[in-house]
């Protein structure tokens, strides 16, 4: 089974076209990786400023780090499925035979 990575979407195997989307689209793996680091900063932050440990300094970067990796992550996650349509849309145009699925995602 030989794998495409320039086609991200599974023709093959499925009829819903982004199942599995996160696991073969390797573009994802930042994305993911960012919300990550949000969850992990999120939980740094509360943990640090219910302890009053760093006088809130150090919860409120915490904090921001959460954030700035909550609205990264999901950018990159957007951008990645777009190209993934993209992508869909293109095949599509490329096999007029093949009936176009509805939209799953």
């Amino acid at each position: 089974m030989a794998r495409n990575s320039h086609d991200p979407v599974d023709h093959a195997r499925t009829t819903r076209q982004h199942a599995g989307e996160s696991m073969k689209n390797g573009a994802n793996v930042p994305g993911l990786a960012l919300l990550a680091a949000g969850v992990i900063a999120t939980v740094v932050c509360l943990a640090t400023l219910a302890t009053g440990e760093g006088k809130g300094s150090v919860g409120v970067i915490a904090g921001l780090i959460a954030v700035l990796g909550y609205v990264a992550g999901a950018v990159w996650l957007a951008v990645a499925h777009r190209r993934v349509r993209a992508v869909e849309q293109q095949w599509l145009a490329e096999h007029p035979s093949v009936p176009e699925q509805p939209p799953t995602s």
